[in-house]
Parts: structure tokens; C-alpha cells; sequence
């Protein structure tokens, strides 16, 4: 079963290659299997306050119950993900975590001084939102609405990970 609320069920990195990535993160730690989305849909973006349009694949697989998210932008839209790469190049990101009060979560941490970096809602699921949390923990804080279909789409992932005979080790979902 994927982690409880608020606590760490995700690590992300932001890549420049996925298929290099995917392999390194196969062969290196076993990772797997990942389930890569190619131009992932979402809606109502925005970045630091603006309205953005993102053009990202994101690719999930699960080590133990952990979530380890690989993401790569596929456009120069301005973004938390572009920030990464132009500051450091490619490397880890954010945690994420579960929330089932999301709106109380993203007022919490907004009390504690952490700007809501990037924010939306993705077709897959439901809503997220980076908090600017990289001065204090060195990376950003994704707060990801706990919805049953969120749970479920998690949920299906880490069960494969732990059915998962080596076969198959990347696939992608349409």
C-alpha cells in the first residue's frame, strides 16, 4: 500500500533524456517497472502565479513503496522543472505527498513562508502543487490531492512493482 498522508510516497528528478534516465535508474538501482506518460495532460497551470502551458513526460515506478518520478520537459515554457535545469542541470527536485485536505495543506505551508511555485490539475488525476520549500529542504514539496482515482492510478503502479518479474521494465501508458 502506497504511504499515508503526508508523508514521503514520492522522490522526482527532472532529466534531460528519459530513455537514458530510464536506464540508468533500471540498471543502477531497479527502479521498476516504470510507467512512462508521454505529454502529460493537465490543466488550469500556473507558474509563480502566471498562467503557463507545460509540455512534460513523466515516467513512474516504484522502489519498495516509494514512487520514484523521472520528468523531462519537452518546451521552453518557464517552469519549477526549467529553474532546475538552468540553476544545476538535471538532479532531484521534490518530494511528494499525499494530502486528503489539500487547500488546508497549501495554506500551511504558505503560513510557514514557502511561495506556491507551480500548481494545477492533471487529467490523470487530480490537483498538485509544488511549495518553494528548496531554501529550507533543498527541494520542493509536491502536494498531491488524495482522490480515490489518484490513489488507485498510485496504487496499480506499486502493485506492479511488486508482481514485477524483470519483464517489461518500461510501458507506456496512452
Amino acid at each position: 500500500m502506497t504511504q499515508p498522508e503526508r508523508t514521503v510516497m514520492q522522490m522526482a528528478y527532472v532529466v534531460n533524456d528519459m530513455e537514458q534516465a530510464l536506464e540508468r535508474w533500471l540498471r543502477k538501482i531497479n527502479v521498476g517497472p516504470f510507467f512512462v506518460l508521454r505529454s502529460l495532460a493537465a490543466e488550469n497551470m500556473h507558474y509563480r502565479g502566471q498562467p503557463t502551458d507545460l509540455d512534460i513526460d513523466v515516467a513512474l515506478g516504484f522502489s519498495g513503496n516509494v514512487c520514484v518520478e523521472l520528468i523531462r520537459q519537452n518546451c521552453d515554457s518557464p517552469s519549477v522543472y526549467r529553474e532546475l535545469l538552468l540553476s544545476k542541470g538535471e538532479g532531484f527536485h521534490h518530494w511528494g505527498l499525499f494530502t486528503e485536505d489539500f487547500d488546508k495543506d497549501v495554506a500551511r505551508y504558505q503560513q510557514q513562508g514557502h511561495e506556491l511555485a507551480f500548481n494545477g490539475k492533471v487529467t490523470v488525476g487530480d490537483r498538485f502543487a509544488y511549495m518553494d520549500t528548496l531554501n529550507d529542504l533543498g527541494g520542493m514539496v509536491e502536494l498531491i490531492e488524495a482522490t480515490p482515482k489518484v490513489q488507485d492510478l498510485f496504487y496499480g503502479m506499486e502493485s506492479a512493482h511488486w508482481e514485477w518479474d524483470g519483464s517489461e521494465p518500461i510501458r507506456y501508458i496512452d
